[in-house]
Order: C-alpha cells, then structure tokens, then sequence
C-alpha cells in the first residue's frame, strides 16, 4: 500500500514565513479610519496569500504532498461586525495558489477550530458554525479545488451522546450541499470514540477520518483493525484516499497533548495493524514540530524498516 505523509499549518524550515498573520477586532477597532481598518485587512491577507504560495513551493521542494491550510489565512473573514469582501479582491491571488495545487498535485484540506460546534444546544453557536464553515467552503471554491474538505469533531455531548448525535444529524440536513459536501468528521480524545464517529459517517454518509491518538485516549475496546475497514469504506465514492491523523502523546501514555515528534515504533506498530488491508492512505501528522517532524520520522523509518520502499522524500510503499 501506499502511504503520503502530511504536516499542518506551520512550516519551520522556513521560520520568517507564516500564512496566519492576523488582525484581532480589538485591534481592528483602534485603527481611527475605515480606510486605516481596510488597508490592515488588506495588507496581512496579502501577506498571508504570498506566504502561502511560498509554503507550497517549500512543500513541492521537498516532495511533500499533503498540507493543511490554516484557517485563519484571512483576518476577520468571519467576523459579523466586519464582513469584509476579500474574494472579489484576492481573485488572481486564490486562482493563482490553486493552479499551482493541482499543477503539482497536492493534497489540501483545512480544520475549522474546535468552536465550531454543529450540534451545540445553542442555536447561535449553530448559526457562527455555519457562518465559519462557508469560509473554508468558499476558500476551496476560490482556489477552483474541488477536493477540498474541512475536518471537524462531532462536537457537544450535552444531554448525552444518542441525543447529540441525532441533534447533529438534524442540524447537518439543514445545512446546504456545499458545506455537507466538504464536511468530514474526525473521532475526539473526550466525548466521540471512533466507533461513535463512525457510526455517524454512516448515517449521514460522510467520510471519516480516525485519528489515532484520540482512539488511544478515547475509547470502548474496539481495536483500530477491527475498525479499520469500515472507515475505509466511508470514503469509497471520494476520488482522493482515506486520510488519518497521527501524532504522539507528549509525556507517553494517555497523555492527550501532542509530542514534539512522532514515535516511531508507534507509527509502525499502527501501519503493521492495518498493512493486510493493503490501502492506500494519507495520513496527516499532528506533531509540534509540524515539517521537521515529518522528516525526523522519514529518517527513522528508514532506519528501521529498511525494506519499506520510498518512492520521494514523503511516500513510501509497504
């Protein structure tokens, strides 16, 4: 099977260049002039775009091919009191960041933050979530990438998990396809075990995305192959492969914090469960070290598992 491997967000290896510089309101509202205001939005959008590409090339450099885009690469995008229209002003800008995308073919999705909350018992929260999720719908509609998807949790556990879940079911069918389309659904390290989560993919015929620490921290005893199939299933009619979540506890053990790095004996341990199954996968490392990690990972399974085939600096067969 074939196996790419991602990072999120950040890139360290080039420590000057960031696509998440951003405008709080609070600073928004000093600023005397709504020209003043404009041109602050203006100019970190700007510079978050330009980073961006910059991010990409670094990517494409170093034969990377699954990347998580920040979610907040436009200051205030989303905020009821500004309301601000960068679409129609960055157009060149997004289509030229998507072009280069699919010239390259890079895997791209984003995670909306965990205030995003689709089954929350507080209709406003619900309304803010919608209002959030048609940026990251719009920002995969402006880089003309229609593989685009947004990871997010279940969400709220309140009044109990059965109810949760019908309270997600019914305020997702309210949704418009454009956002129901692009959603894929993440098991968490608190409330929503993988098997929860799965069952819910299946409902609403969603894929899923396991993420294979919170399945540590979080769980009924289900293992992860006896699960591992039928989240694969989830994504038959998608064009792109399954996509994972891998990070390492940070103190060992259930500890939820991501590591700094990944454990390489964990990572394996993970691949030789599911390697029967023989799929192809992305799988997105969530470590604090963000592309270093990547390539310490890389170095040590090379070390390790010698007889695994590389086939660039960030795929291998197994």
């Amino acid at each position: 099977m074939k196996i790419r491997l991602g990072y999120v967000a950040i890139t360290l290896g080039l420590p000057k260049v960031t696509s998440s510089s951003t405008v709080t309101y609070t600073n928004y509202q000093k600023l005397q002039t709504e020209e003043q205001r404009y041109e602050k939005l203006k100019k970190f959008t700007l510079s978050n775009l330009v980073d961006l590409r910059q991010i990409l090339e670094y990517n494409v450099v170093h034969q990377i091919h699954f990347y998580r885009i920040t979610s907040a690469l436009v200051p205030l995008a989303t905020h009821p009191e500004v309301n601000w229209e960068y679409r129609e002003l960055f157009r060149k800008e997004f289509e030229s960041i998507g072009n280069f995308i699919k010239e390259h073919n890079i895997r791209v999705d984003t995670h909306p933050d965990q205030f995003n909350v689709i089954n929350s018992v507080n209709d406003h929260v619900v309304k803010n979530t919608l209002n959030n999720l048609y940026f990251h719908s719009n920002l995969f509609k402006d880089l003309n990438y229609e593989q685009g998807k947004m990871v997010l949790h279940v969400g709220s556990g309140a009044e109990g998990k059965d109810l949760a879940l019908k309270r997600f079911i019914t305020n997702f069918e309210t949704f418009p396809e454009e956002i129901k389309s692009k959603i894929i659904l993440e098991n968490d390290d608190k409330v929503f075990t993988a098997k929860e989560t799965l069952r819910l993919c299946k409902e609403i015929a969603t894929p899923m995305v396991l993420d294979v620490h919170h399945h540590l921290c979080n769980n009924d005893g289900t293992p992860i192959e006896e699960l591992f199939p039928q989240i694969v299933q989830t994504w038959s009619k998608e064009s792109l492969p399954p996509k994972f979540h891998f990070s390492s506890p940070r103190e060992g053990g259930l500890d939820k914090k991501h590591s700094d790095f990944i454990n390489v004996d964990d990572f394996i341990s993970f691949i030789e469960k599911i390697k029967e199954y023989n799929v192809d996968m992305d799988i997105m490392l969530e470590a604090k070290k963000k592309d270093f990690a990547l390539f310490d990972l890389v170095d040590h399974l090379k070390k390790v598992r010698p007889n695994w085939k590389w086939l660039d600096a960030s795929t291998f067969m197994c």
